[in-house]
């Protein structure tokens, strides 16, 4: 299951490895530390294998966006607008949000660009000259989970300052969960993602641009809230993140 195949080879994923590797090791003593470890790679495995089979979703999906009719929603982002973590990718934020907006009457269509494992270059160079062209009613750019750990300080700062400054006027920027507490490394990283967050609110406003306070909806406790791998939403995190986009979508977004 955890092998992806290129032509008539068979190669092993890194996550496909770890995960047969901690299972061994887990067989050779059942201790809980060990069992609860092998619990969370079975579920980083899990998510792995969503990764391919929701990018591929939402490639049909974009296919038959491009030739329907309605007001168009752009989506740019990383694994949560993806919908990893959830039962399926209509139970991420974007399905449950397009679910809120096709209520209103109107035939609502999304293209959903994020790709996942997108920091904000990513944004900048692939999914930002996609929008070129489109008349879109609504884009929303969720980005930056990524780069907390991957991307330089200043470099981060300097890439968000440049994909906000080249988002259509029709776009909501969503703000990071500050991961208080979450992973052990939650307290260290919090101040950080905190300063992030003023730093998107600050640059969004100046713009014009509304913000979706993602980190003022989903807020510890977490218990219940997170997909296998302990990092993802599940379907009830979504919602909190559904919650806030909706909240800051612009005056008449739900009306009939």
């Amino acid at each position: 299951m955890f092998l992806v195949r290129r032509g008539a080879r068979e190669r092993t994923t890194p996550i496909g490895a770890l995960h047969r590797a901690v299972m061994r090791w887990g067989e050779a003593e059942r201790t809980n530390s060990r069992l609860a470890f092998r619990r969370w790679v079975d579920g980083v495995a899990y998510v792995d294998v969503q990764a391919k089979t929701y990018a591929d979703f939402w490639t049909r999906q974009n296919e038959k966006a491009l030739t329907a009719d309605g007001p168009l929603w752009v989506v740019l982002g990383d694994s949560t607008a993806q919908g990893l973590g959830a039962s399926s990718p209509l139970h991420g934020y974007v399905g449950q949000v397009l679910n809120a907006l096709r209520r209103t009457g109107n035939p609502w269509r999304v293209l959903n660009l994020s790709r996942s494992g997108a920091q904000t270059r990513h944004v900048l160079a692939d999914q930002l000259p996609l929008v070129e062209g489109l008349q879109p009613a609504l884009v929303t750019c969720g980005i930056g989970n990524n780069d907390i750990l991957g991307t330089p300080p200043k470099r981060f700062r300097d890439h968000l300052g440049q994909m906000i400054e080249r988002l259509p006027s029709s776009s909501v920027v969503m703000d990071l969960t500050v991961p208080d507490g979450l992973w052990r490394i939650g307290g260290v990283a919090s101040p950080y993602v905190a300063g992030i967050n003023q730093l998107i609110s600050a640059t969004a406003t100046a713009r014009g641009l509304t913000v979706a306070e993602v980190s003022r909806h989903a807020r510890p406790p977490w218990r219940g809230m997170l997909a296998p791998d302990s990092f993802h939403p599940n379907n009830l995190g979504y919602r909190r993140h559904a919650d806030a986009l909706l909240a800051a979508l612009p005056a008449g977004v739900l009306r009939p």
